[in-house]
């Protein structure tokens, strides 16, 4: 098989194929598979393992299956299934095929008798925590069983019992005969099936008897002819598991497994226990909230399929575990949106403006480019009139050293209009600016004005023609880089990572866009069309803003 030019940046991965592709090992094949538990939304983290295998194979024109780890129906369902499909296509990758590990319980229950058979397993009536006890620890050797030695009649006897229902839920595992000495926990007789009365939402309610990962996991690749099995480095110590069972069973395929660091992303948390815990609490909306690292909560927040595989090969493939900063996650969306976002003007804290030389019934329209660097993405006409919007925080009746934003007896340059000076502040009986009276210099649209120099630029709506919107000003979730480090996680909440703009206008070409449209608002930040807009009111998240605000915190 040749090697295709033009590949990423090598890694230790992409290496050790190279070189088992050059021996001709596994026909010249290269197999890989994503196989998530669903039992949850998938997150950034898991786009980096989506990259990777799905990358690897296209890369040596191989395939990659999409299997679903099974096996623990408890916590897992068809929604989480569903949602995690949608998150690989959306990363813009196709599998092979899908596969269940339930679509393999036949064959992991025929495997087992094969090892109980050799006196490889045996059913052990110890409980989980007897089990843990007997175990020994990490300076000091396990002990045996009582059961371990159990004849094989009776082991395959009870086991088939096992599967039959016939005993309580906990009442017996089987276990593999390994080593109770080694110095490797996990090859101290691990758990291989348990028994669980819980439905399935595949096989519903046929099997009382569920296999545990680490047996299935393996079984699972050499049925799929699996060539390289990428996984994080806490199974490093499985290992020795994954390769002896398929030792002992003799598979006609033995994949060869590989290790890389996972993913530890600043300001976040990814433990899919502790992801739901901020769901079922509240502490966000739901799984797709923007705040969240879920896939789905970053393509709602307006990431971009490209940004996040930007971001994945950026921090690439290590066997060393590192924190990667949030700065470069979101340095990646920032450079794909400057590239390919069309501009527009929004006005988050709307302050009056009233022209008092300008027409009443004129209304002009005016052209603005949808991005300066790209003409080729075309322009639109932005309403001008008597009334105006412009931010609040673009004007100051106290303003600090350079200030270059409107002040009472000041000018500055409405982007793509005019100049305007303003002659007198409006206020309410508490003080509060409710309206700025302002003139317009009609001379200056689209030139300097003579004899003076504005320095200020801002932007601005036209009032009768600016359209309702909320504005989700969404923020890093929580306010320290490590939140793991504390003793409870959600100490570490950011009270600020969500503040809700419910006044906010936005211009009028932008009524009839479609949910996921991503705009940089100029001079505010780039946002996001969320599913919640409707006809009356749009709804759009801020997906990050225009610089890196933290960066000085």
């Amino acid at each position: 098989m040749s090697i295709p030019e033009n590949t990423p940046a090598p890694n230790f991965i992409r290496t050790i194929v190279t070189r088992d592709l050059e021996a001709n090992k596994n026909d010249g094949q290269v197999v890989t598979r994503f196989p998530p538990e669903p039992n949850g939304f998938l997150h950034i983290g898991h786009a980096k393992s989506i990259c990777l295998n799905f990358g690897i194979a296209e890369e040596f024109n191989g395939r990659c299956n999409l299997r679903f780890d099974d096996t623990n129906p408890e916590k897992e369902s068809v929604e989480f299934m569903h949602a995690i499909e949608q998150d690989v296509h959306w990363l813009g990758f196709q599998w092979h095929k899908i596969c269940h590990a339930s679509d393999y319980f036949e064959q992991l229950y025929d495997y087992a008798v094969q090892l109980i058979e050799a006196g490889k397993a045996y059913v052990d009536s110890l409980s989980a925590e007897q089990i843990r006890e007997y175990r020994g620890t990490l300076t000091e050797p396990g002990r045996p069983s009582p059961d371990r030695d159990r004849p094989i009649a009776e082991n395959l006897a009870l086991f088939e019992q096992m599967r039959n229902g016939d005993f309580a839920d906990g009442s017996y595992v089987l276990r593999a005969k390994i080593d109770m000495a080694s110095p490797n926990i996990n090859m101290r007789d691990p758990t291989l099936y348990r028994i669980r009365r819980t439905h399935h939402h595949r096989t519903g309610g046929d099997w009382c008897l569920y296999p545990m990962y680490d047996y299935t996991h393996c079984i699972s690749d050499a049925i799929e002819g699996i060539t390289h099995s990428l996984c994080t480095l806490e199974f490093e110590d499985h290992r020795p598991l994954y390769d002896w069972v398929l030792e002992e069973l003799q598979t006609p395929c033995h994949p060869r497994q590989i290790e890389f660091a996972r993913l530890s992303l600043e300001y976040t948390v990814m433990s899919k226990r502790k992801l739901h815990q901020l769901v079922t609490e509240g502490h966000v909306h739901d799984w797709d909230d923007p705040r969240m690292p879920t896939i789905a909560g970053l393509r709602r927040a307006g990431y971009t399929p490209a940004a996040i595989r930007d971001f994945c090969e950026r921090i690439g493939v290590t066997k060393k575990d590192a924190w990667i900063k949030m700065a470069v996650l979101e340095s990646c969306i920032r450079e794909d949106l400057n590239e390919h976002a069309p501009r527009a003007m929004a006005v988050l804290r709307p302050l009056r403006v009233v022209l008092e030389n300008y027409p009443d019934d004129q209304v002009e329209q005016l052209q603005a480019g949808n991005h300066p660097q790209h003409p080729e993405m075309g322009a639109r006409s932005i309403a001008f009139s008597r009334v105006l919007l412009i931010e609040r925080d673009d004007f100051s009746d106290d303003p600090p050293p350079k200030y270059k934003r409107l002040v009472e007896g000041g000018e500055v340059r409405l982007r793509n209009a005019y100049v305007i000076k303003c002659q007198r502040v409006i206020r309410d009986a508490a003080g509060r600016i409710t309206e700025l009276r302002c003139s317009y210099d009609p001379g200056t649209l689209g030139r300097k004005p003579e004899g003076r120099k504005v320095k200020g630029v801002i932007h601005w709506l036209s009032e009768q023609h600016a359209i309702a919107a909320e504005l989700r000003l969404y923020d890093r979730l929580f306010n320290i880089p490590n939140p793991e480090s504390l003793p409870d996680f959600r100490d570490a909440l950011n009270p600020d990572s969500l503040e809700i703009l419910p006044d906010g206008r936005v211009e009028a070409s932008l009524a009839d866009a479609p949910p996921g449209s991503r705009y940089q608002f100029e001079r505010t930040g780039y946002f996001c069309l969320d599913p919640d807009s409707s006809r009356e009111k749009l709804v759009f998240n801020r997906t990050v803003t225009l610089r890196d605000t933290w960066a000085k915190r």
